[in-house]
This record gives C-alpha cells, structure tokens and sequence, in this order.
C-alpha cells in the first residue's frame, strides 16, 4: 500500500481514520437492521411497499444525478486562501485586497470546456480557472480561462459555437466540419484558435498553467474613481505543456491526469500557488486606444499596460467529497462586490445572465443556500423567501416585502454602484466581424512562440483542419494568411502532406480494377 499514491489510496486512509465502523441508517436518521435484503412477502414472494429502507435508497438514488454543466462539465475544485501582498487601494476597494497581509478563503474549479464529464483531461481545449472569493462584503466570483482571450467578442453567437465543439445532433459524433465551419466563417476566432492549438492548448495538469479573468473589468475605489482592469493569475510552479502526442497517449492511458495530479499534490502537501497581477487602463486611455478594449478576442499589450502585482493564492486543502464541494460549486460573472463591477465588454454583459440562469436550472433556485455556494463571511438579509430545497431558517419572522416599517434591511447609499456617463449612440445590432482581427494573431505567431512552436503550432492545425472539407479548409487557410503570410504558407504545406497522404491510402486501399 505504501507505494500507492494518495489518490489511489484514498478510501484505505478513510478506513485508518474511522476505525470501526457506525451502524447504518435510513435518510431520515433510523438505524438499519439488514442491508442485504429488501422485506418480502416470504422468501420468494415479492418485495412489500413498507420496506422505506429499499424504497427510501432507490428514490434518492434515481435522483442523485444533477444535470451536467453545458460547458465545463469535467473539473478538479480545491480550497485555499489569498493573501494580499501589495497596496493596490488607489483603484479599488475590493475586500480581498484592504490592506497588505490579509487573508481570504477562497474554492477555486478548473476544468476542460467542451468535453463531457467522462472526457479526457489532456484534451485539446481551453481550461476553466473560476476562483470565489468568500469576502466580508460576499462571495466574488473571478470566471475565467487559461487563455486572455476567447474564440467571440458578441454573445449572441455563444450558443451557435459551443454547438460546433459538442456533438453532431444526427451522428452524435465531433464534427470537424461543425468546428472549421463556424471558426473560419467568424475571423475573429483566428487568435483563440491559434492559442488552442499551440502548446498552451495542452497543459500538464492544472497546477502548471496561468489563469485568466479574461474580460476586461471595472475596479473603484473608496473615493468613487474609477479605472478599466483584466486580472492575470500567473503559475507559481511554472507553465508546462505537453506535447500532441503525450495528451493523446494519456487520454487513453490516465484520462483523469490533471484531477489526479492537483489531488495528490495537496495530499503530499505540495501546494501549488499563483501570483495575481493587474493591468488597469484609465477611462481616457480607453476612449483613445486602437483597438476596442473592452473586445474579448484582443489583449492589451503588457508594454503599454504593465502588469501590477496585487497577491497570491495558495490551495491547501482537497475537497470532503466531489459531488457536495465540486459538482455543487456554482460560479458566476455577475457574483460581485463592492470594488469590482462590469464594463461594457459584450461577453460579459452576455454571461452576467446566464450562468446564474444555468445554476438554477441545475441546482434549484435556492442554490446559494448550498454550503459552498454560502456567503459564509457576510450575514445575508434580504427579501428572498421559499422555494425548493430552502435549508436555512429562512430568515425567520423578518419582513419578507420592501419597503417595511418593522426592522426589515434597508439599502445603504454609500453602496451605490459607479456611475457611468453613457454616449448617445444609436440602438441596434452591430455587426463586429469586420473588426481587426489578425493584427494580434501575427505579433503571437511572429512573436511571442519560437520557431518549434510555431512548427508544432502549424501540425497541430493542420492536423485537425484535413479531416474538414476542402472548401473549408481554403477558407481557414486563407483566415491564418491574413494574419501572417508564413502562418497560413505553413499550414498549406502541411495539409497537403495529410490529403497527399489520404489520397494515396485510399488508392492503395481500393479494390484491384480487372
């Protein structure tokens, strides 16, 4: 036993620390007196209705499934805390970051995008990175990738777009007509996509890689100023990525790599931590820069807008159990508290609504009563009463409608959200897919990856784009070209050996002609 790991050995461990075991009991709390029978009428006569023990056991088991998240579903959660390490007050009076030294308990998900629960973790896909911060002013909520940037910049196509990395609703199989399709008619996808399929689109685990906010956010401070921010959590442990080959050999070897290697390194009390930094941009800069700032499929170039060190999260702790802490764990862009609010980023207008919607579909709409869910470090006092799974006292004898002359909450101006001044512009629906949307895809090509990268980088696409059509593949090709001639040269090149290669199998394969 000694030479297997704690995640293996888990239940083995259970067993020391328990000891004997406790009697066993039915859901309501009464003690069992055999578990290895259902009551019958006589030995072979048929199972009686009375037996609660059988009937109470197979109820709550053919419930015990919740939906599965639409994106997202596959994830490893573990518990921490942020410390704040420098003064970062002037923009924002955000609780977490009050004053150098302090300490917030925080859960932390991370987890594949596309893939269905039982998928692979060394997958080819961006990675979920959602913090929640348990302040005194609330829960906040930090929803983000391992990327900077996204695939869109307008959430109306958000559905359309998770329907192209799901399943083909006749074959139900992944349809790289569905994904080159929709990537190579929207450009704006050329970045994310050229993150995706670089390295960076396979990390070694979920301690070694990044975390993002994304989106760009609006910090305030006490005086009522405020500045435009994206939130970078930098990997303490260092970036690492695994090859194409090493993900696709560990997706049938240990699908379940980065769950295992986050458990485990808890378990032996090596925790991973990251450095949390900030870019801001003022609003005058905002209304002058070149590029729309507050466009998810952009960056904001570190040597204009350095990056701002605010603190560092360490996880420390595994959660009790999966399904209560993990599965359970709902996070959502609109979870903010005073210091943090909204720009007018498109996709973060568009999720402020609908991960509280999916929560409820899933958890009930009383899902922020669930313990991890719970603003434990803030008392709660509102008008929210009833509904299912209500497991609190609910807030008892208080008035349950506003406003009240008997001692109800009240609202507190100095709680006011900052007031932004709006221009007048025209209502209707803009069209951005004609937006710059190659220039920062040839400064990462170009740029940021080195030679072997850009190798790989090139394979990998290639490798993936032949199995589409060859319309498609021009369009997609021709995508990467504008972005850098070199790019899409490369990719031509390789397609070609991969339909060159195709072409002879399926000749060789064909029956003799006599």
């Amino acid at each position: 036993m000694s030479s297997r790991d704690k995640a293996t050995n888990q239940i083995e461990e259970f067993k020391r620390a328990q000891g004997s075991p406790d009697t066993m009991t039915t859901g309501i709390g009464s003690p069992v007196g055999n578990k290895n029978a259902s009551l019958t009428a006589g030995p072979r006569g048929p199972v009686l209705l009375q037996d609660f023990v059988f009937t109470d056991e197979m109820a709550h088991f053919n419930r015990e499934r919740i939906p599965e998240r639409v994106v997202h579903a596959k994830g490893a959660g573990a518990f921490g805390y942020f410390e704040c390490t420098h003064d970062v007050t002037k923009y924002t009076k955000l609780k977490p970051f009050e004053f150098v030294g302090k300490k917030t308990p925080l859960a932390v998900r991370f987890s594949t995008v596309g893939g269905e629960s039982g998928s692979a973790d060394t997958a080819r896909d961006p990675r979920g990175f959602a913090v929640k911060f348990y302040s005194e002013d609330g829960n906040w909520d930090m929803v983000g990738n391992n990327t900077p940037i996204f695939f869109i910049r307008d959430p109306f196509l958000f559905p359309s777009f998770i329907h192209t990395q799901k399943r083909n609703p006749q074959t139900h199989l992944k349809d790289p007509d569905m994904f080159w399709d929709f990537i190579s008619l929207r450009p704006e996808t050329t970045h994310q996509v050229s993150f995706l399929f670089s390295d960076r689109g396979t990390p070694d685990g979920y301690r070694r890689m990044n975390g993002y906010g994304s989106h760009t956010f609006k910090l305030v401070n006490k005086e009522g100023n405020a500045v435009y921010c994206k939130f970078h959590w930098k990997c303490d442990q260092g970036i690492k990525n695994f090859m194409a080959d090493e993900a696709d050999k560990l997706a049938s070897s240990e699908p379940d790599h980065a769950i295992r290697d986050l458990y485990n390194a808890i378990a032996d009390g090596n925790f991973p931590s990251w450095s949390l930094k900030i870019q801001v941009m003022t609003y005058e800069e905002a209304e002058k820069f070149r590029w729309n700032p507050f466009d998810l499929t952009k960056v904001w170039p570190q040597g204009e807008f350095p990056l701002i060190p605010v603190g560092r999260m360490v996880l420390n702790r595994n959660p009790k159990n999966y399904f209560a802490e993990v599965e359970q764990i709902a996070f959502s862009p609109a979870h903010m508290i005073p210091g943090v609010e909204a720009s007018p980023d498109k996709m973060l207008q568009g999720r402020l609504f609908s991960y509280s919607d999916t929560h409820r579909h899933r958890l009930g709409s009383n899902y922020l009563q669930i313990p991890v869910n719970c603003p434990y470090n803030a008392r709660l006092r509102n008008y929210q009463r009833d509904g299912p799974q209500c497991v609190t006292d609910n807030q008892g004898g208080a008035p349950n409608y506003f406003p009240n002359s008997f001692s109800g909450p009240v609202d507190d101006v100095k709680y006011c959200e900052h007031m932004d001044k709006l221009s007048n512009g025209q209502v209707g629906r803009y069209n951005t897919a004609d937006d710059d949307n190659f220039t920062q895809v040839g400064t990462f090509f170009n740029k940021v990856l080195s030679a072997a990268e850009r190798d790989r980088l090139t394979e990998n696409i290639a490798g993936h784009l032949q199995a589409a059509q060859e319309f498609i593949q021009k369009r997609a090709v021709g995508n990467f070209a504008k972005a850098d001639p070199e790019y899409g040269r490369m990719i031509q090149e390789k397609l070609d050996k991969h339909n060159a290669a195709k072409s002879k199998s399926r000749g060789m394969s064909a029956p003799s002609q006599l």
